[in-house]
């Protein structure tokens, strides 16, 4: 198991934040942008990002933002929690050709989302960066109780949020040893809802880039990715403790299929998230 976040000093915020812009300021060659911004929205495990470059003609062009920078942005957000009083959900960084680096924090007040997370999100919010009662603003509140746009169908969190150097955090019960072996029978034994032949990277371990399965399955109640069972037989992470309740109410015994109407909810789930 993992620790949870530990605070960075002001000094290594500010070396983080620099990291930032540095790394923005390498996304344009020298001297063609005045400026480069990147916009980064986040909850639970839901991550928007967007990053403009403005040139030297004022134009202003969207530019993919990098997985590097996603990482570093997410390593400040922790760093940056404050035990019983959150972190921030959003955050501006600019790198300006002539005045440098600066970077503005929102604590309290709900970002403007692309796409509004689902309740899990804001519920993985309060788990990962836990806040005093009278810390947790209503919109966090509100946006954490629901209701679920999926009528229903629950999507299990990977981890816990991650610590300041961006790493996945662990902070729930192990799979009993006994027990693990059905888990595991049952997440790969539901009705496949997304496929994919592709595989993605390992939040665990950098240096597999191409081994975390991509595809969703469902039992009709949850739906979950590939990376479940991956985590759980690959480096011994157990899954959802809810999820695992569920699994064990039902005796490890998976549907062999689902009706359409529920692929389409739990597809309509794990896009939403």
């Amino acid at each position: 198991m993992t620790t949870p976040p530990v605070p960075l000093s002001p000094d290594q915020q500010q070396q983080l934040v620099n990291r930032i812009g540095h790394g923005l300021a390498s996304m344009a060659p020298p001297g063609t942008w005045r400026q480069i911004r990147t916009e980064y929205r986040a909850v639970g495990r839901h991550i928007e990002a967007d990053v403009v470059v403005t040139g030297q003609d004022g134009v202003r062009r969207a530019v993919p933002p990098p997985a590097e920078l996603l990482q570093l942005l997410g390593a400040l957000r922790a760093g940056m929690y404050r035990p019983g009083i959150g972190t921030w959900p959003a955050a501006v960084v600019t790198v300006d050709a002539v005045q440098g680096v600066g970077a503005d924090f929102v604590f309290d007040r709900e970002p403007q989302w692309r796409r509004t997370p689902p309740p899990i999100g804001f519920q993985d919010e309060l788990r990962a960066f836990p806040r005093a009662d009278q810390h947790v603003p209503e919109w966090l509140r509100r946006r954490a109780a629901g209701p679920a746009p999926s009528e229903g169908i629950r999507t299990p969190r990977i981890h816990d949020g991650v610590d300041a150097a961006g790493r996945p955090l662990v902070r729930r019960p192990p799979v009993p040893p006994a027990e693990v072996a059905q888990v595991l029978a049952y997440l790969d034994a539901a009705p496949v809802i997304l496929a994919s032949r592709s595989n993605g990277p390992d939040a665990f371990d950098p240096s597999r880039a191409d081994a975390v399965p991509l595809n969703f399955r469902t039992d009709g109640v949850w739906a979950w990715p590939g990376a479940v069972a991956y985590y759980l037989r690959e480096h011994g992470v157990p899954p959802d403790p809810e999820l695992v309740a569920h699994l064990r109410a039902r005796r490890f015994t998976a549907p062999a299929e689902v009706g359409e109407a529920a692929k389409d909810l739990a597809l309509a789930a794990i896009t939403s998230s």
